[in-house]
């Protein structure tokens, strides 16, 4: 059972509903589900987000409860579930990201930078995203906004506020 070839797409597309569902019940959001292979052990990360509040140690074990029966028969596999929160200094990994922590002040490193300024990295706050249009923000100590199209943004990263 352990060797035979494990899907993760198909396994974190199998658990996505039954954790956003599980997420939902405690007011949180699942912002990220990885499943991956580190040093032969399988291990499940889901990162937990509240709108409202801070995510408690609490929080995190509640889901991890609620979870762990019908991962378990979802998963063919053993596995080490991990359930925390995305960190004050997260990585934006995905789209749906920008659209969570719209409103959040984050370090900003362009690929090239904006027309003529030179600045590739700055400290600014998310006020739009839009699939087409890119990321739309302000930069900290200005007013005016600026669209930032999706293929020039290298890392985004919350700051610590």
């Amino acid at each position: 059972m352990e060797n035979k070839h494990i899907n993760k797409f198909e396994i974190i597309e199998k658990i996505t509903p039954i954790v956003e569902n599980t997420a939902m019940r405690y007011n949180l959001i699942p912002i990220e589900i990885d499943f991956s292979k580190e040093s032969g052990k399988w291990f499940l990360r889901i990162f937990l987000y509240s709108y409202e509040r801070g995510v408690t140690l609490d929080d995190c074990e509640h889901v991890s409860r609620s979870l762990s029966d019908f991962l378990d028969e979802l998963i063919p596999v053993k596995y080490y579930l991990e359930v925390s929160s995305p960190g004050l200094d997260r990585k934006i990994k995905s789209d749906k990201e920008y659209v969570i922590f719209n409103g959040k002040t984050i370090n900003l490193k362009l690929k090239k930078p904006l027309d003529g300024s030179g600045e590739k990295q700055f400290v600014c706050k998310i006020v739009d995203f839009s699939e087409t249009e890119g990321l739309t923000v302000v930069k900290c100590g200005e007013d005016s906004r600026i669209t930032i199209p999706k293929e020039n943004i290298l890392r985004a990263q919350l700051e610590i506020e």
